[in-house]
C-alpha cells in the first residue's frame, strides 16, 4: 500500500470489521430461512459477496446475492440483476461508504413494489453526514470527516484491500 494515502482501515482490519458485522447480521435474523444481500454496484458488491462469504462460515441461513445498479451521481434508473418476489424475504443493501445516505435511499426503490418482512443496510464505513432518513444498521467503521474528504474502500479480486481517506 502507498505511504501517500491516510488508510482508516487495512485489508486485515477490514475482514475483522466483516466478520463482526455477519455475526451482528446472524444474530438479527438468525430464524431467517433466507437472507437477500443486494450490493450496490461495484465496492457494494464486494461487500455482499464478502459478507455471503463470512455468513456461509458461520451459520446454515442460505443467502442470495442481487446487485443494484444505479448512477450515484444522478440516479434516475435503478435496476436489479435478478427478478424475484421480494414480499415476506429479509433484504439486506450493502455498500461500500455511506456519506449522506442518498444512494441507500435509491437503492430502496426496485423494493418498494413489494412488501419485504425487513429491509436493512450494511456498509464497510459511514460518515456522519446523513442528508437523507437512511440509517445504516450495520456499519464496520464510523467516521467523522469533513464535507471535503472522501473516503475510497480498494478492492482487488473480490477482496477489500482497505480503505483511506483523501
Amino acid at each position: 500500500m502507498e505511504n501517500s494515502k491516510n488508510y482508516i482501515l487495512d485489508a486485515k482490519t477490514a475482514e475483522k470489521k466483516l466478520r463482526r458485522m455477519a455475526y451482528q447480521v446472524l444474530e438479527n435474523n438468525g430464524d431467517e430461512e433466507l437472507i437477500i444481500l443486494a450490493g450496490i454496484k461495484e465496492s457494494g458488491s464486494v461487500v455482499a459477496r464478502n459478507m455471503q462469504k463470512m455468513l456461509g462460515e458461520i451459520s446454515s441461513i442460505k443467502t442470495e446475492l442481487l446487485t443494484i445498479s444505479l448512477d450515484k451521481k444522478n440516479p434516475g434508473k435503478i435496476s436489479i440483476d435478478k427478478e424475484m418476489n421480494f414480499n415476506g424475504k429479509v433484504i439486506i443493501i450493502t455498500d461500500d461508504v455511506s456519506n449522506s445516505g442518498r444512494t441507500l435511499l435509491f437503492a430502496l426503490k426496485p423494493f418498494l413494489d413489494f412488501l419485504p418482512k425487513k429491509i436493512q443496510t450494511l456498509v464497510l464505513v459511514e460518515r456522519s453526514h446523513n442528508t437523507f432518513p437512511v440509517h445504516s444498521d450495520y456499519v464496520g467503521l464510523s467516521i467523522a470527516t469533513t464535507m471535503q474528504e472522501h473516503i475510497y474502500v480498494e478492492v482487488e479480486n473480490e477482496k477489500i484491500k482497505g480503505a483511506y481517506l483523501a
